[in-house]
């Protein structure tokens, strides 16, 4: 079942081939446990059972699996997407080749499986977070060649997505002012280079020394401020400093444990937390055969 307009903008054209490179990857000249052992006539039907409490994302792609092994194997599922599912419910049911089942279960298993931990943990620290106009954003701290499919599970879970690239977005990093001579120089560079106002543009500060400087040069070609590993009490005086004139980003050790503080907070935009794809641990989902 497609959730709530998640897949509205998303490029299944990438993801297919994606999908097809890492069935090539797994597959490869043949499953010879499979083709062994399993006539060619057979027939299976299996269930997808969520083996603990949480949200299950990337249905679609589950699905889409299957359809580039067989299309005339037949995946079904009424489990809506981006909501919190008890363990041990029924996800869905595939019918078909027994071989095709098989070829296809391990990748299915291995998207679904990642997709829904990621959502999951996006789902309870948005819950956690407590306030709905500060966007929690993913990084570009990505699987390689699986960003997509990461992203999308961020915004299943009620997340938001950061930049999806280099490409998208104008975002200054330490590296960059340190590249540059220091943050003023930054500043500097970035007013005479810039030739529209088509991308965003945001920087990252280390203290409020460097929030000052981009309070003072960078108001006519900032849009975002990132406040990186800020304390409460130092994003308590940016914040005031502020008064409205960049966007502000909180980006740094935010966690379950932490993230209500920074969701008392008045002022605050986006959070950012790469946790949310570089450490998250998946869903337990699995495929059982049935008579």
């Amino acid at each position: 079942m497609i959730g709530k307009n998640y897949y509205r903008n998303f490029n299944f054209k990438a993801a297919e081939s994606y999908i097809k490179l890492a069935l090539k990857e797994d597959i490869g000249s043949g499953d010879v446990t499979t083709d062994m052992l399993i006539p060619a006539k057979n027939k299976s039907r299996a269930l997808l059972v969520l083996k603990e409490h949480g949200v299950v994302a990337g249905l679609e792609l589950f699905r889409r699996v299957y359809k580039i092994v067989d299309p005339k194997v037949i995946v079904r599922s009424s489990c809506p997407e981006g909501v919190a599912i008890k363990g041990g419910s029924k996800i869905a049911e595939i019918i078909g080749s027994s071989r095709s089942i098989l070829k296809a279960e391990r990748l299915s298993l291995n998207i679904i499986q990642r997709m829904s931990g990621i959502a999951t943990a996006a789902y309870c620290l948005k819950r956690k977070l407590g306030n709905d106009k500060i966007k929690l954003v993913d990084t570009r701290k990505t699987t390689p060649n699986f960003r997509l499919f990461e992203k999308l599970a961020v915004k299943i879970g009620g997340g938001d997505n950061h930049r999806f690239g280099l490409y998208d977005m104008v975002l200054i990093k330490d590296n960059h002012i340190e590249a540059n001579g220091g943050i003023e120089n930054t500043l500097k560079v970035l007013k005479k280079n810039i030739k529209s106002k088509e991308l965003k543009v945001e920087i990252e500060v280390k203290d409020i020394v460097e929030f000052k400087t981009v309070l003072e040069y960078g108001r006519k070609t900032v849009d975002i401020v990132m406040l990186d590993n800020f304390d409460i009490e130092s994003i308590k005086k940016a914040l005031k400093l502020n008064k409205g004139a960049f966007k502000i980003e909180i980006s740094g050790g935010v966690n379950h444990r932490n993230v209500t503080e920074y969701g008392k907070l008045k002022g605050i935009d986006i959070i950012s937390v790469g946790a949310l794809t570089h450490s998250v641990r998946s869903l337990d989902l699995s495929l059982e055969f049935v008579s």
